[in-house]
């Protein structure tokens, strides 16, 4: 029944955070930075893998910051394809940048959440 001998809790986790330095190594240096901090009020251009035509789509539709999208993402329960398929049809990314936003916010997540 629980998690270990003798106890019913789960083993602690450490305090959510940035990423290791070393697995910010595979990271571009504009993931890093995302990752580096909290959301906050970012504008949504901080997002990794949103370009400035994109930031201006985004923004027309009323997704001016990142913790917005951040919220569409998790509206769609983070499933990463769907996010894709919504940022490319409903707001013109490419399937590049939609796979860079959608793995920098599941990035964020697993960081922050």
């Amino acid at each position: 029944m629980g998690f270990g001998p003798g106890t019913r809790h789960p083993p602690p986790r450490g305090p959510p955070g940035p990423p290791l330095a070393q697995d910010m190594d595979h990271m571009s240096p504009r993931l890093r930075a995302f990752l580096s901090e909290p959301i906050g009020e970012k504008d949504v251009a901080w997002v990794d893998g949103i370009s400035h035509e994109l930031a201006i789509n985004l923004v027309t539709k009323g997704f001016n910051k990142a913790y917005v999208l951040l919220g569409q993402f998790l509206l769609m329960h983070k499933r990463e394809a769907e996010f894709q398929k919504w940022l490319i049809c409903c707001c013109g990314a490419t399937e590049f940048e939609a796979r860079e936003c959608s793995n920098c916010l599941k990035e964020w997540c697993s960081c922050f959440l």
